[in-house]
């Protein structure tokens, strides 16, 4: 069993921390333990109720009718959603539900049945970047256990991989970009599906993959030459400093344009100097590769 604070609920269902206190004074369907310090801890099984609850909240079921169903009822008025919207929320909600049972099977199953029904790019743009994004929180405060983190993404990764291979596009561009993450960053979910985008748009990609020191970088640079160099940097390790990492890379590569994209990027607050070109949002990157 996992400990869930209160703020992990809050980001995972988008209810208020506020709220969820009323709720458990007011109804029955979360009944928190705590620890010897009278902190609130939510089990697995509490975390996947908040998550059903939560939605169909959102979609229109008043919380005191909510509170009367059962677990069966709840999830055929979750199965019966009509809202588009409601139905990815749904799926969304599942990967983590799976995720937290480690359940890969069912995971894989639900992410290849989407595949299958709307192809790999919206199956990354409308449910995995908000599945990232709910349990991204969780992967920073260790509240998931590695081993949840590394059985779910290695999934994403290869079904990515399996959609860059099976690409066949009649369009055909001049530009070559090198992908590539630094040294102590592994998290390539990211950079995986640029190089998905900018393969299915004629692009030629240079895919050096995670934790490549610039060296290697700049070698491969000298030889290649590409237009571009793009670098989508998600959480690096605790070494890793993004200033300094700025400063070597501009010394051993000045002079080609290199596009930084990720949760660092939008985070930094400077304005970005040659070669350096920021993108903080994927509609930003989605509309540079759409104009090379």
């Amino acid at each position: 069993m996992h400990a869930f604070t209160i703020k992990d609920l809050e980001n995972l269902s988008g209810i208020k921390a506020h709220t969820i206190r009323v709720w458990e004074q007011r109804y029955h369907f979360l009944k928190p333990q705590r620890t010897f310090t009278n902190i609130r801890y939510y089990s697995n099984e509490e975390l996947k109720t908040l998550l059903n609850i939560a939605l169909l909240n959102k979609y229109g079921y008043k919380i005191s009718h909510i509170d009367k169903m059962d677990a069966t009822e709840i999830n055929h008025k979750i199965l019966h959603l009509s809202q588009q919207e409601a139905k990815q929320e749904r799926v969304v909600n599942d990967l983590v539900k799976y995720m937290i049972d480690l359940d890969t099977i069912a995971f894989e199953e639900t992410l290849s049945a989407y595949i299958a029904s709307k192809g790999i790019e919206k199956t990354v743009t409308q449910l995995i970047f908000s599945y990232l994004e709910k349990i991204g929180v969780l992967w920073l405060t260790n509240h998931i256990n590695p081993a949840q983190e590394h059985l779910v993404t290695n999934i994403i990764r290869q079904k990515l991989i399996v959609g860059i291979e099976s690409i066949r596009t009649p369009l055909a561009s001049n530009t070559t970009i090198l992908l590539f993450l630094p040294e102590a960053e592994y998290h390539e979910l990211g950079l995986l599906f640029m190089y998905y985008l900018m393969k299915n748009r004629g692009i030629n990609v240079i895919y050096l993959g995670s934790n490549v020191p610039l060296s290697d970088v700049a070698f491969v640079v000298k030889v290649k030459k590409p237009d571009y160099l793009y670098c989508h940097l998600t959480r690096p390790g605790s070494n890793f400093n993004f200033e300094r990492f700025i400063q070597q890379f501009t010394k051993q590569m000045p002079n080609t344009p290199t596009i930084l994209s990720g949760r660092l990027a939008q985070q930094y607050e400077k304005k970005a100097q040659p070669p350096f070109l920021f993108m903080k949002s994927f509609a930003e990157v989605n509309e540079f590769i759409a104009g090379l």
